[in-house]
């Protein structure tokens, strides 16, 4: 996994915990479900009954008036909308690596490379290894470090060290050569479902 998506998936999973918290809170004390189920909530626990409030008057007005107060609250609210600007704009950011020089490391005096011509290129060639049945690919990160995602599926009698070894000598050492760069890959192996074999 990606550690941009990682960062994704945690950061909502935290958002989505504490918003469906803080609804079913809001919701059992709105439908006085704590006193017509018997429950009982902990002490201290807010909206327990239909009229009650988050927060009392007593308790929105407690720092008001002292000096450090409203600053404080500007600096938390800034830091927050900061972050979800950053959030934001990470999402934005491209995260392939779009066009790619052949040749060299010199894309205005080279010939430019689209990242889906490459991803075809690789996996046309890797469909026409022994022992691979289907083949797809896809070029991740930046036009400096691009990275290739290859997924193979397998013939039910390959043998999964000898197709790899042949993805590395024949479709991605062309792309290497052909681009300049080491291109790092990863590969996903799985085998093509298929009927057993009844032994007699």
């Amino acid at each position: 996994m990606k550690r941009k998506s990682a960062v994704n998936r945690v950061l909502l999973a935290l958002a989505g915990i504490v918003l469906l918290g803080t609804g079913l809170m809001i919701l059992a004390g709105g439908f006085d479900l704590y006193r017509s189920r018997s429950l009982t909530p902990p002490d201290g626990w807010p909206l327990t009954t239909p009229h009650d409030v988050l927060l009392a008057d007593a308790d929105r007005t407690r720092w008001a008036d002292e000096g450090w107060w409203w600053p404080a609250v500007i600096a938390v609210l800034a830091i927050v909308t900061l972050f979800a600007v950053w959030w934001l704009l990470a999402q934005l950011r491209r995260t392939h690596p779009g066009a790619l020089s052949v040749g060299g490391t010199d894309a205005v005096e080279g010939v430019e490379l689209r990242e889906g011509a490459l991803g075809d290129a690789l996996a046309a060639d890797a469909r026409h290894l022994p022992g691979v049945h289907q083949a797809r690919a896809r070029m991740d990160g930046s036009s400096s470090r691009p990275e290739a995602h290859i997924a193979i599926t397998l013939t039910p009698d390959a043998e999964p060290a000898a197709v790899l070894q042949a993805l590395c000598d024949g479709p991605l050492e062309s792309a290497r050569r052909s681009t300049d760069r080491t291109l790092p890959a990863r590969a996903y192996l799985r085998l093509t479902p298929h009927k057993p074999h009844r032994a007699e």
